[in-house]
């Protein structure tokens, strides 16, 4: 945890409460005591520093200010074939870290029908796994998480206004052309589940001029595919 992020119902004027996994965190793994200086944030607010007030194993109190924006966002719409429950729960950190803040949790039909149900993508549950990242970047603000469990109205529907006036990508092995390099323009990035998207599928997103582009002939994983493509993408 490089930042600790408050709720507002934790924030009282210029001080905060501390509890919990929270606290747990400061004591055993920064080990702090009266008067240590921590980095703290308010969710979708400001960053800054605490110092800490009082400390004991129920709670801690902290004098803090809150004066800095946190970092700006990446230009992405991030478009997820909905992975492995377990794979989605770590790739929601690594995105909520690369500073992504547009989310949409789509089907395909490599997508298991079970995947749709696992209680990790209750509203909480997302969040807790969003804030995981957000602590790790030191950034407050939460991104948005859409779920989409209908392939062809999400495309024909919706994915042209999502697009706007952004360059269209789908990543998919056979592409024929790379994924561009340090693009610095809005972007709209469209990851297939593990095996790819089908070519139906392929050819519904080429109808909204969404274009195929490849990072090679190897077969990724999404925890990696994820971060490989942000990365060449804004490598800044």
């Amino acid at each position: 945890m490089n930042l600790l992020l408050l709720q507002s119902s934790q924030i009282n004027g210029s001080q905060a409460t501390v509890t919990g996994r929270q606290l747990e965190h400061l004591i055993s793994v920064h080990q702090v005591d009266e008067g240590s200086s921590v980095r703290v944030g308010e969710i979708n607010g400001l960053m800054g520093s605490g110092i800490v007030k009082s400390i004991n194993k129920e709670f801690a109190v902290l004098d803090i200010e809150l004066d800095t924006p946190p970092p700006p966002p990446l230009p992405l719409t991030l478009i997820l074939a909905m992975p492995r429950p377990k794979m989605l729960r770590r790739t929601l950190q690594s995105i909520s870290s690369l500073g992504v803040k547009q989310i949409y949790l789509i089907n395909s039909v490599r997508v298991e029908k079970s995947f749709w149900q696992t209680p990790f993508l209750a509203d909480k549950a997302l969040q807790n796994e969003l804030l995981l990242g957000l602590e790790q970047a030191r950034d407050t603000m939460v991104p948005n998480v859409y779920q989409r469990k209908l392939f062809k109205p999400f495309v024909e529907d919706e994915l042209r206004d999502i697009i706007g006036d952004s360059h269209a990508f789908v990543a998919h092995p056979s592409g024929s052309q790379p994924c561009p390099i340090d693009i610095n323009k809005p972007t709209t990035m469209v990851i297939g589940p593990e095996g790819g998207f089908i070519p139906y599928e392929i050819e519904k997103l080429a109808e909204v001029n969404v274009e195929a582009v490849t990072i090679g002939p190897r077969i990724l994983r999404v925890e990696t595919a994820v971060p490989t493509l942000i990365s060449r993408l804004f490598p800044g």
